[in-house]
């Protein structure tokens, strides 16, 4: 089980990058635009570059939704190998047969 600090930063960071996703694209199309004027590509850059470091979405990381593992993250499932395999075996997870050969 990964510490609860873990677990809420990455809560918080995912509430930042919604919050800010919006902002950050229009502050990246204008930085990228070419027809506006190298003064106010240089103004978004400034002020894209001032946003939090957390409001990125690269900056997130993927975590198991029972433990919160971060490491072994299967995204079709939202789950760590080893709760994946937990509950394959038990049969909770529908359509996922364990193989054997």
């Amino acid at each position: 089980m990964a510490k609860c600090c873990m677990v809420n930063r990455e809560i918080k960071r995912a509430k930042l990058v919604s919050k800010y996703s919006a902002i950050r694209a229009k502050l990246r199309k204008k930085m990228l635009d070419i027809s506006t004027s190298l003064d106010e590509r240089q103004k978004a850059a400034i002020r894209f570059h001032s946003l939090p470091r957390n409001s990125s979405p690269v900056r997130m990381k993927n975590r198991c939704k029972i433990t919160g593992r971060p490491h072994g993250y299967y995204r079709k499932f939202g789950l760590s190998k080893n709760k994946l395999r937990e509950h394959a075996m038990k049969g909770d997870i529908p359509g996922l047969v364990m193989a054997s050969w």
